[in-house]
């Protein structure tokens, strides 16, 4: 059973206030709002939904679990190549690499950790295991914050009231659940997405004229 601590380090890690930079990234939404893809509620509840449970939501949290996982740095550092390849644009490599070196700084600093820079789900995992946090709350809450971020994006994109997004959240958190318990029970082997409306997004994010993210 996770302890009081395990629970307020997660909180504390996975916070927007947690120095990463998270709130720069719509993870292609942008672009899906520009083009009128996304342009209520419903529509965001639906885009999110499918990069949680059929994109990058699910890889990222197979990737959280093999790096919770690896014995050995050579181990670690073959998923870590893995989450690297298997971004399918420069802007999704750009997202996940600095947003890990972010956290590796960071976390390393204040908690004494050895920890190099991974990719962003990849240096959660390796920390988390490093604490030893349980996993299967580290990939629930790794997997809300995605999801809330994204929700943030679309609160000034869209854009969305406060009670529509905080509804969504709401709403969303249950799936977050869902994902993440499946996705730690998975292995590489099992990688695979099909959200490719979100992977097209962080494409023509890219050339996009006007825009307030960096992907």
């Amino acid at each position: 059973m996770p302890t009081d601590i395990d629970i307020l380090t997660l909180t504390q890690w996975l916070s927007p206030a947690y120095p990463v930079g998270g709130f720069a990234y719509s993870h292609g939404l942008e672009w899906a709002v520009e083009c009128g893809s996304v342009a209520n509620a419903p529509d965001t509840g639906d885009w999110i939904t499918e990069v949680i449970d059929h994109g990058t939501g699910r890889n990222d949290c197979v990737f959280l679990a093999a790096a919770f996982r690896a014995d050995t740095p050579i181990d670690l550092a073959q998923v870590d190549h893995a989450a690297r390849a298997f971004c399918p644009s420069s802007e999704r490599l750009l997202e996940t690499r600095l947003l890990g070196e972010a956290f590796c700084g960071v976390t390393a600093s204040v908690w004494a950790l050895k920890i190099k820079t991974l990719t962003y789900p990849v240096a959660v995992g390796h920390a988390a295991r490093q604490q030893v946090l349980p996993l299967h709350l580290t990939a629930q809450m790794f997997l809300q914050s995605f999801m809330s971020n994204l929700v943030a994006c679309a609160t000034r994109l869209v854009p969305l009231g406060q009670t529509d997004a905080q509804r969504l959240i709401r709403d969303l958190t249950p799936l977050c659940q869902r994902v993440a318990a499946d996705a730690i029970k998975a292995s590489l082997e099992d990688l695979g997405s099909t959200a490719f409306l979100s992977d097209i997004g962080s494409m023509k994010h890219e050339t996009q004229y006007s825009r307030m993210f960096r992907t």
